[in-house]
């Protein structure tokens, strides 16, 4: 099985449309979201094409696809408009053998890891900085953001595949790569 990771959408038809692109390229299965679907954030400048329902049309096309995760710039009126769930702080998916901690960064993060057994997935996004680190013999790995990356990092999504993750820029070039078994 192959899953596709992004986070941090921030409302951009664009950049989704071009995450998406990628997505259908890598033939992957399922798509999980890492939260901050709709909404750019007080924080954030207005992303490229920034058309909430847009996106909104798009992501519920999908709904069958995607697993996701509430960010901190989602609402239960974000929930109102979308076909499948994200108000949950996190999520798990078991996967050849080991448990993938879905979550969004701003409470489980590399600073602070929920309880999970050596050799676990924490996945989260928020900081819109890739990475991908093994800490405490977790491995935690953070695809970026595909519209709003951060220290001059490029816009990024992450793929995981036999126990390979791969964070990819949106022209599909590999930027970093973890094993995880």
């Amino acid at each position: 099985m192959k899953l596709f990771f992004i986070s941090d959408i921030h409302g951009s038809v664009y950049y989704l449309n071009k995450a998406l692109e990628r997505f259908e390229e890598e033939g992957a299965h399922h798509i999980v979201v890492l939260g901050d679907l709709l909404y750019h954030g007080a924080r954030n400048p207005l992303p490229k094409e920034y058309n909430p329902k847009e996106v909104t049309k798009i992501l519920n096309r999908l709904s069958h696809k995607i697993i996701a995760v509430r960010g901190n710039c989602d609402s239960e009126v974000d929930q109102m408009v979308l076909d499948f769930p994200i108000m949950a702080d996190y999520s798990t998916i078991l996967y050849e053998g080991k448990r993938l901690f879905l979550t969004h960064g701003h409470i489980y993060n590399e600073g602070n890891i929920p309880k999970l057994s050596n050799k676990d997935v924490l996945i989260y996004g928020h900081t819109h900085i890739p990475t991908a680190d093994i800490v405490d013999n977790i491995f935690v790995i953070n695809p970026g953001s595909i519209t709003l990356p951060k220290e001059n990092n490029p816009h990024t999504y992450g793929v995981l595949r036999e126990n390979i993750f791969q964070i990819k820029d949106l022209d599909g070039k590999m930027f970093k790569e973890i094993r995880i078994d």
